[in-house]
């Protein structure tokens, strides 16, 4: 079992779009659930969204619309394709991964977190 590792982040104009990707070399992938976080600078971590193993999806009211996540389990992998995008949606955002449980908004749902990808929007 590793930890999950994301790429994709940048610079990018608000209104631009970047598509984040994690991947989570583990046998057992297609039953994990697979969630994206994100810090902004001097704020705490909060959800941003979340795909369990039937393809289910999860999005935070402030990212409805613009983002959406995806997963190939094939890849052992997750997406995070975000529009649209805006200054406040500057962060480092985290893949995590885990087994589930009531509320996948909660970091405690999730046993495996990524270092991180810088995803930057300027105006």
């Amino acid at each position: 079992q590793g930890r999950p590792v994301e790429s994709g982040g940048g610079v990018v104009l608000a209104g631009g779009s970047l598509r984040l990707s994690c991947v989570l070399p583990a046998s057992s992938f297609r039953s994990y659930v697979m969630g994206w976080f994100r810090q902004a600078p001097g704020k705490e971590r909060v959800f941003v969204s979340a795909i369990n193993w039937n393809d289910r999806t999860y999005y935070a009211d402030f990212v409805l619309g613009r983002f959406t996540i995806s997963r190939d389990n094939a890849k052992t992998s997750a997406y995070l394709q975000m529009n649209s995008l805006k200054p406040d949606d500057t962060a480092v955002y985290y893949c995590a991964a885990g087994r589930g449980g009531p509320d996948l908004t909660r970091e405690s749902e999730y046993d495996w977190w990524g270092q991180g990808t810088q995803v930057t929007v300027s105006a």
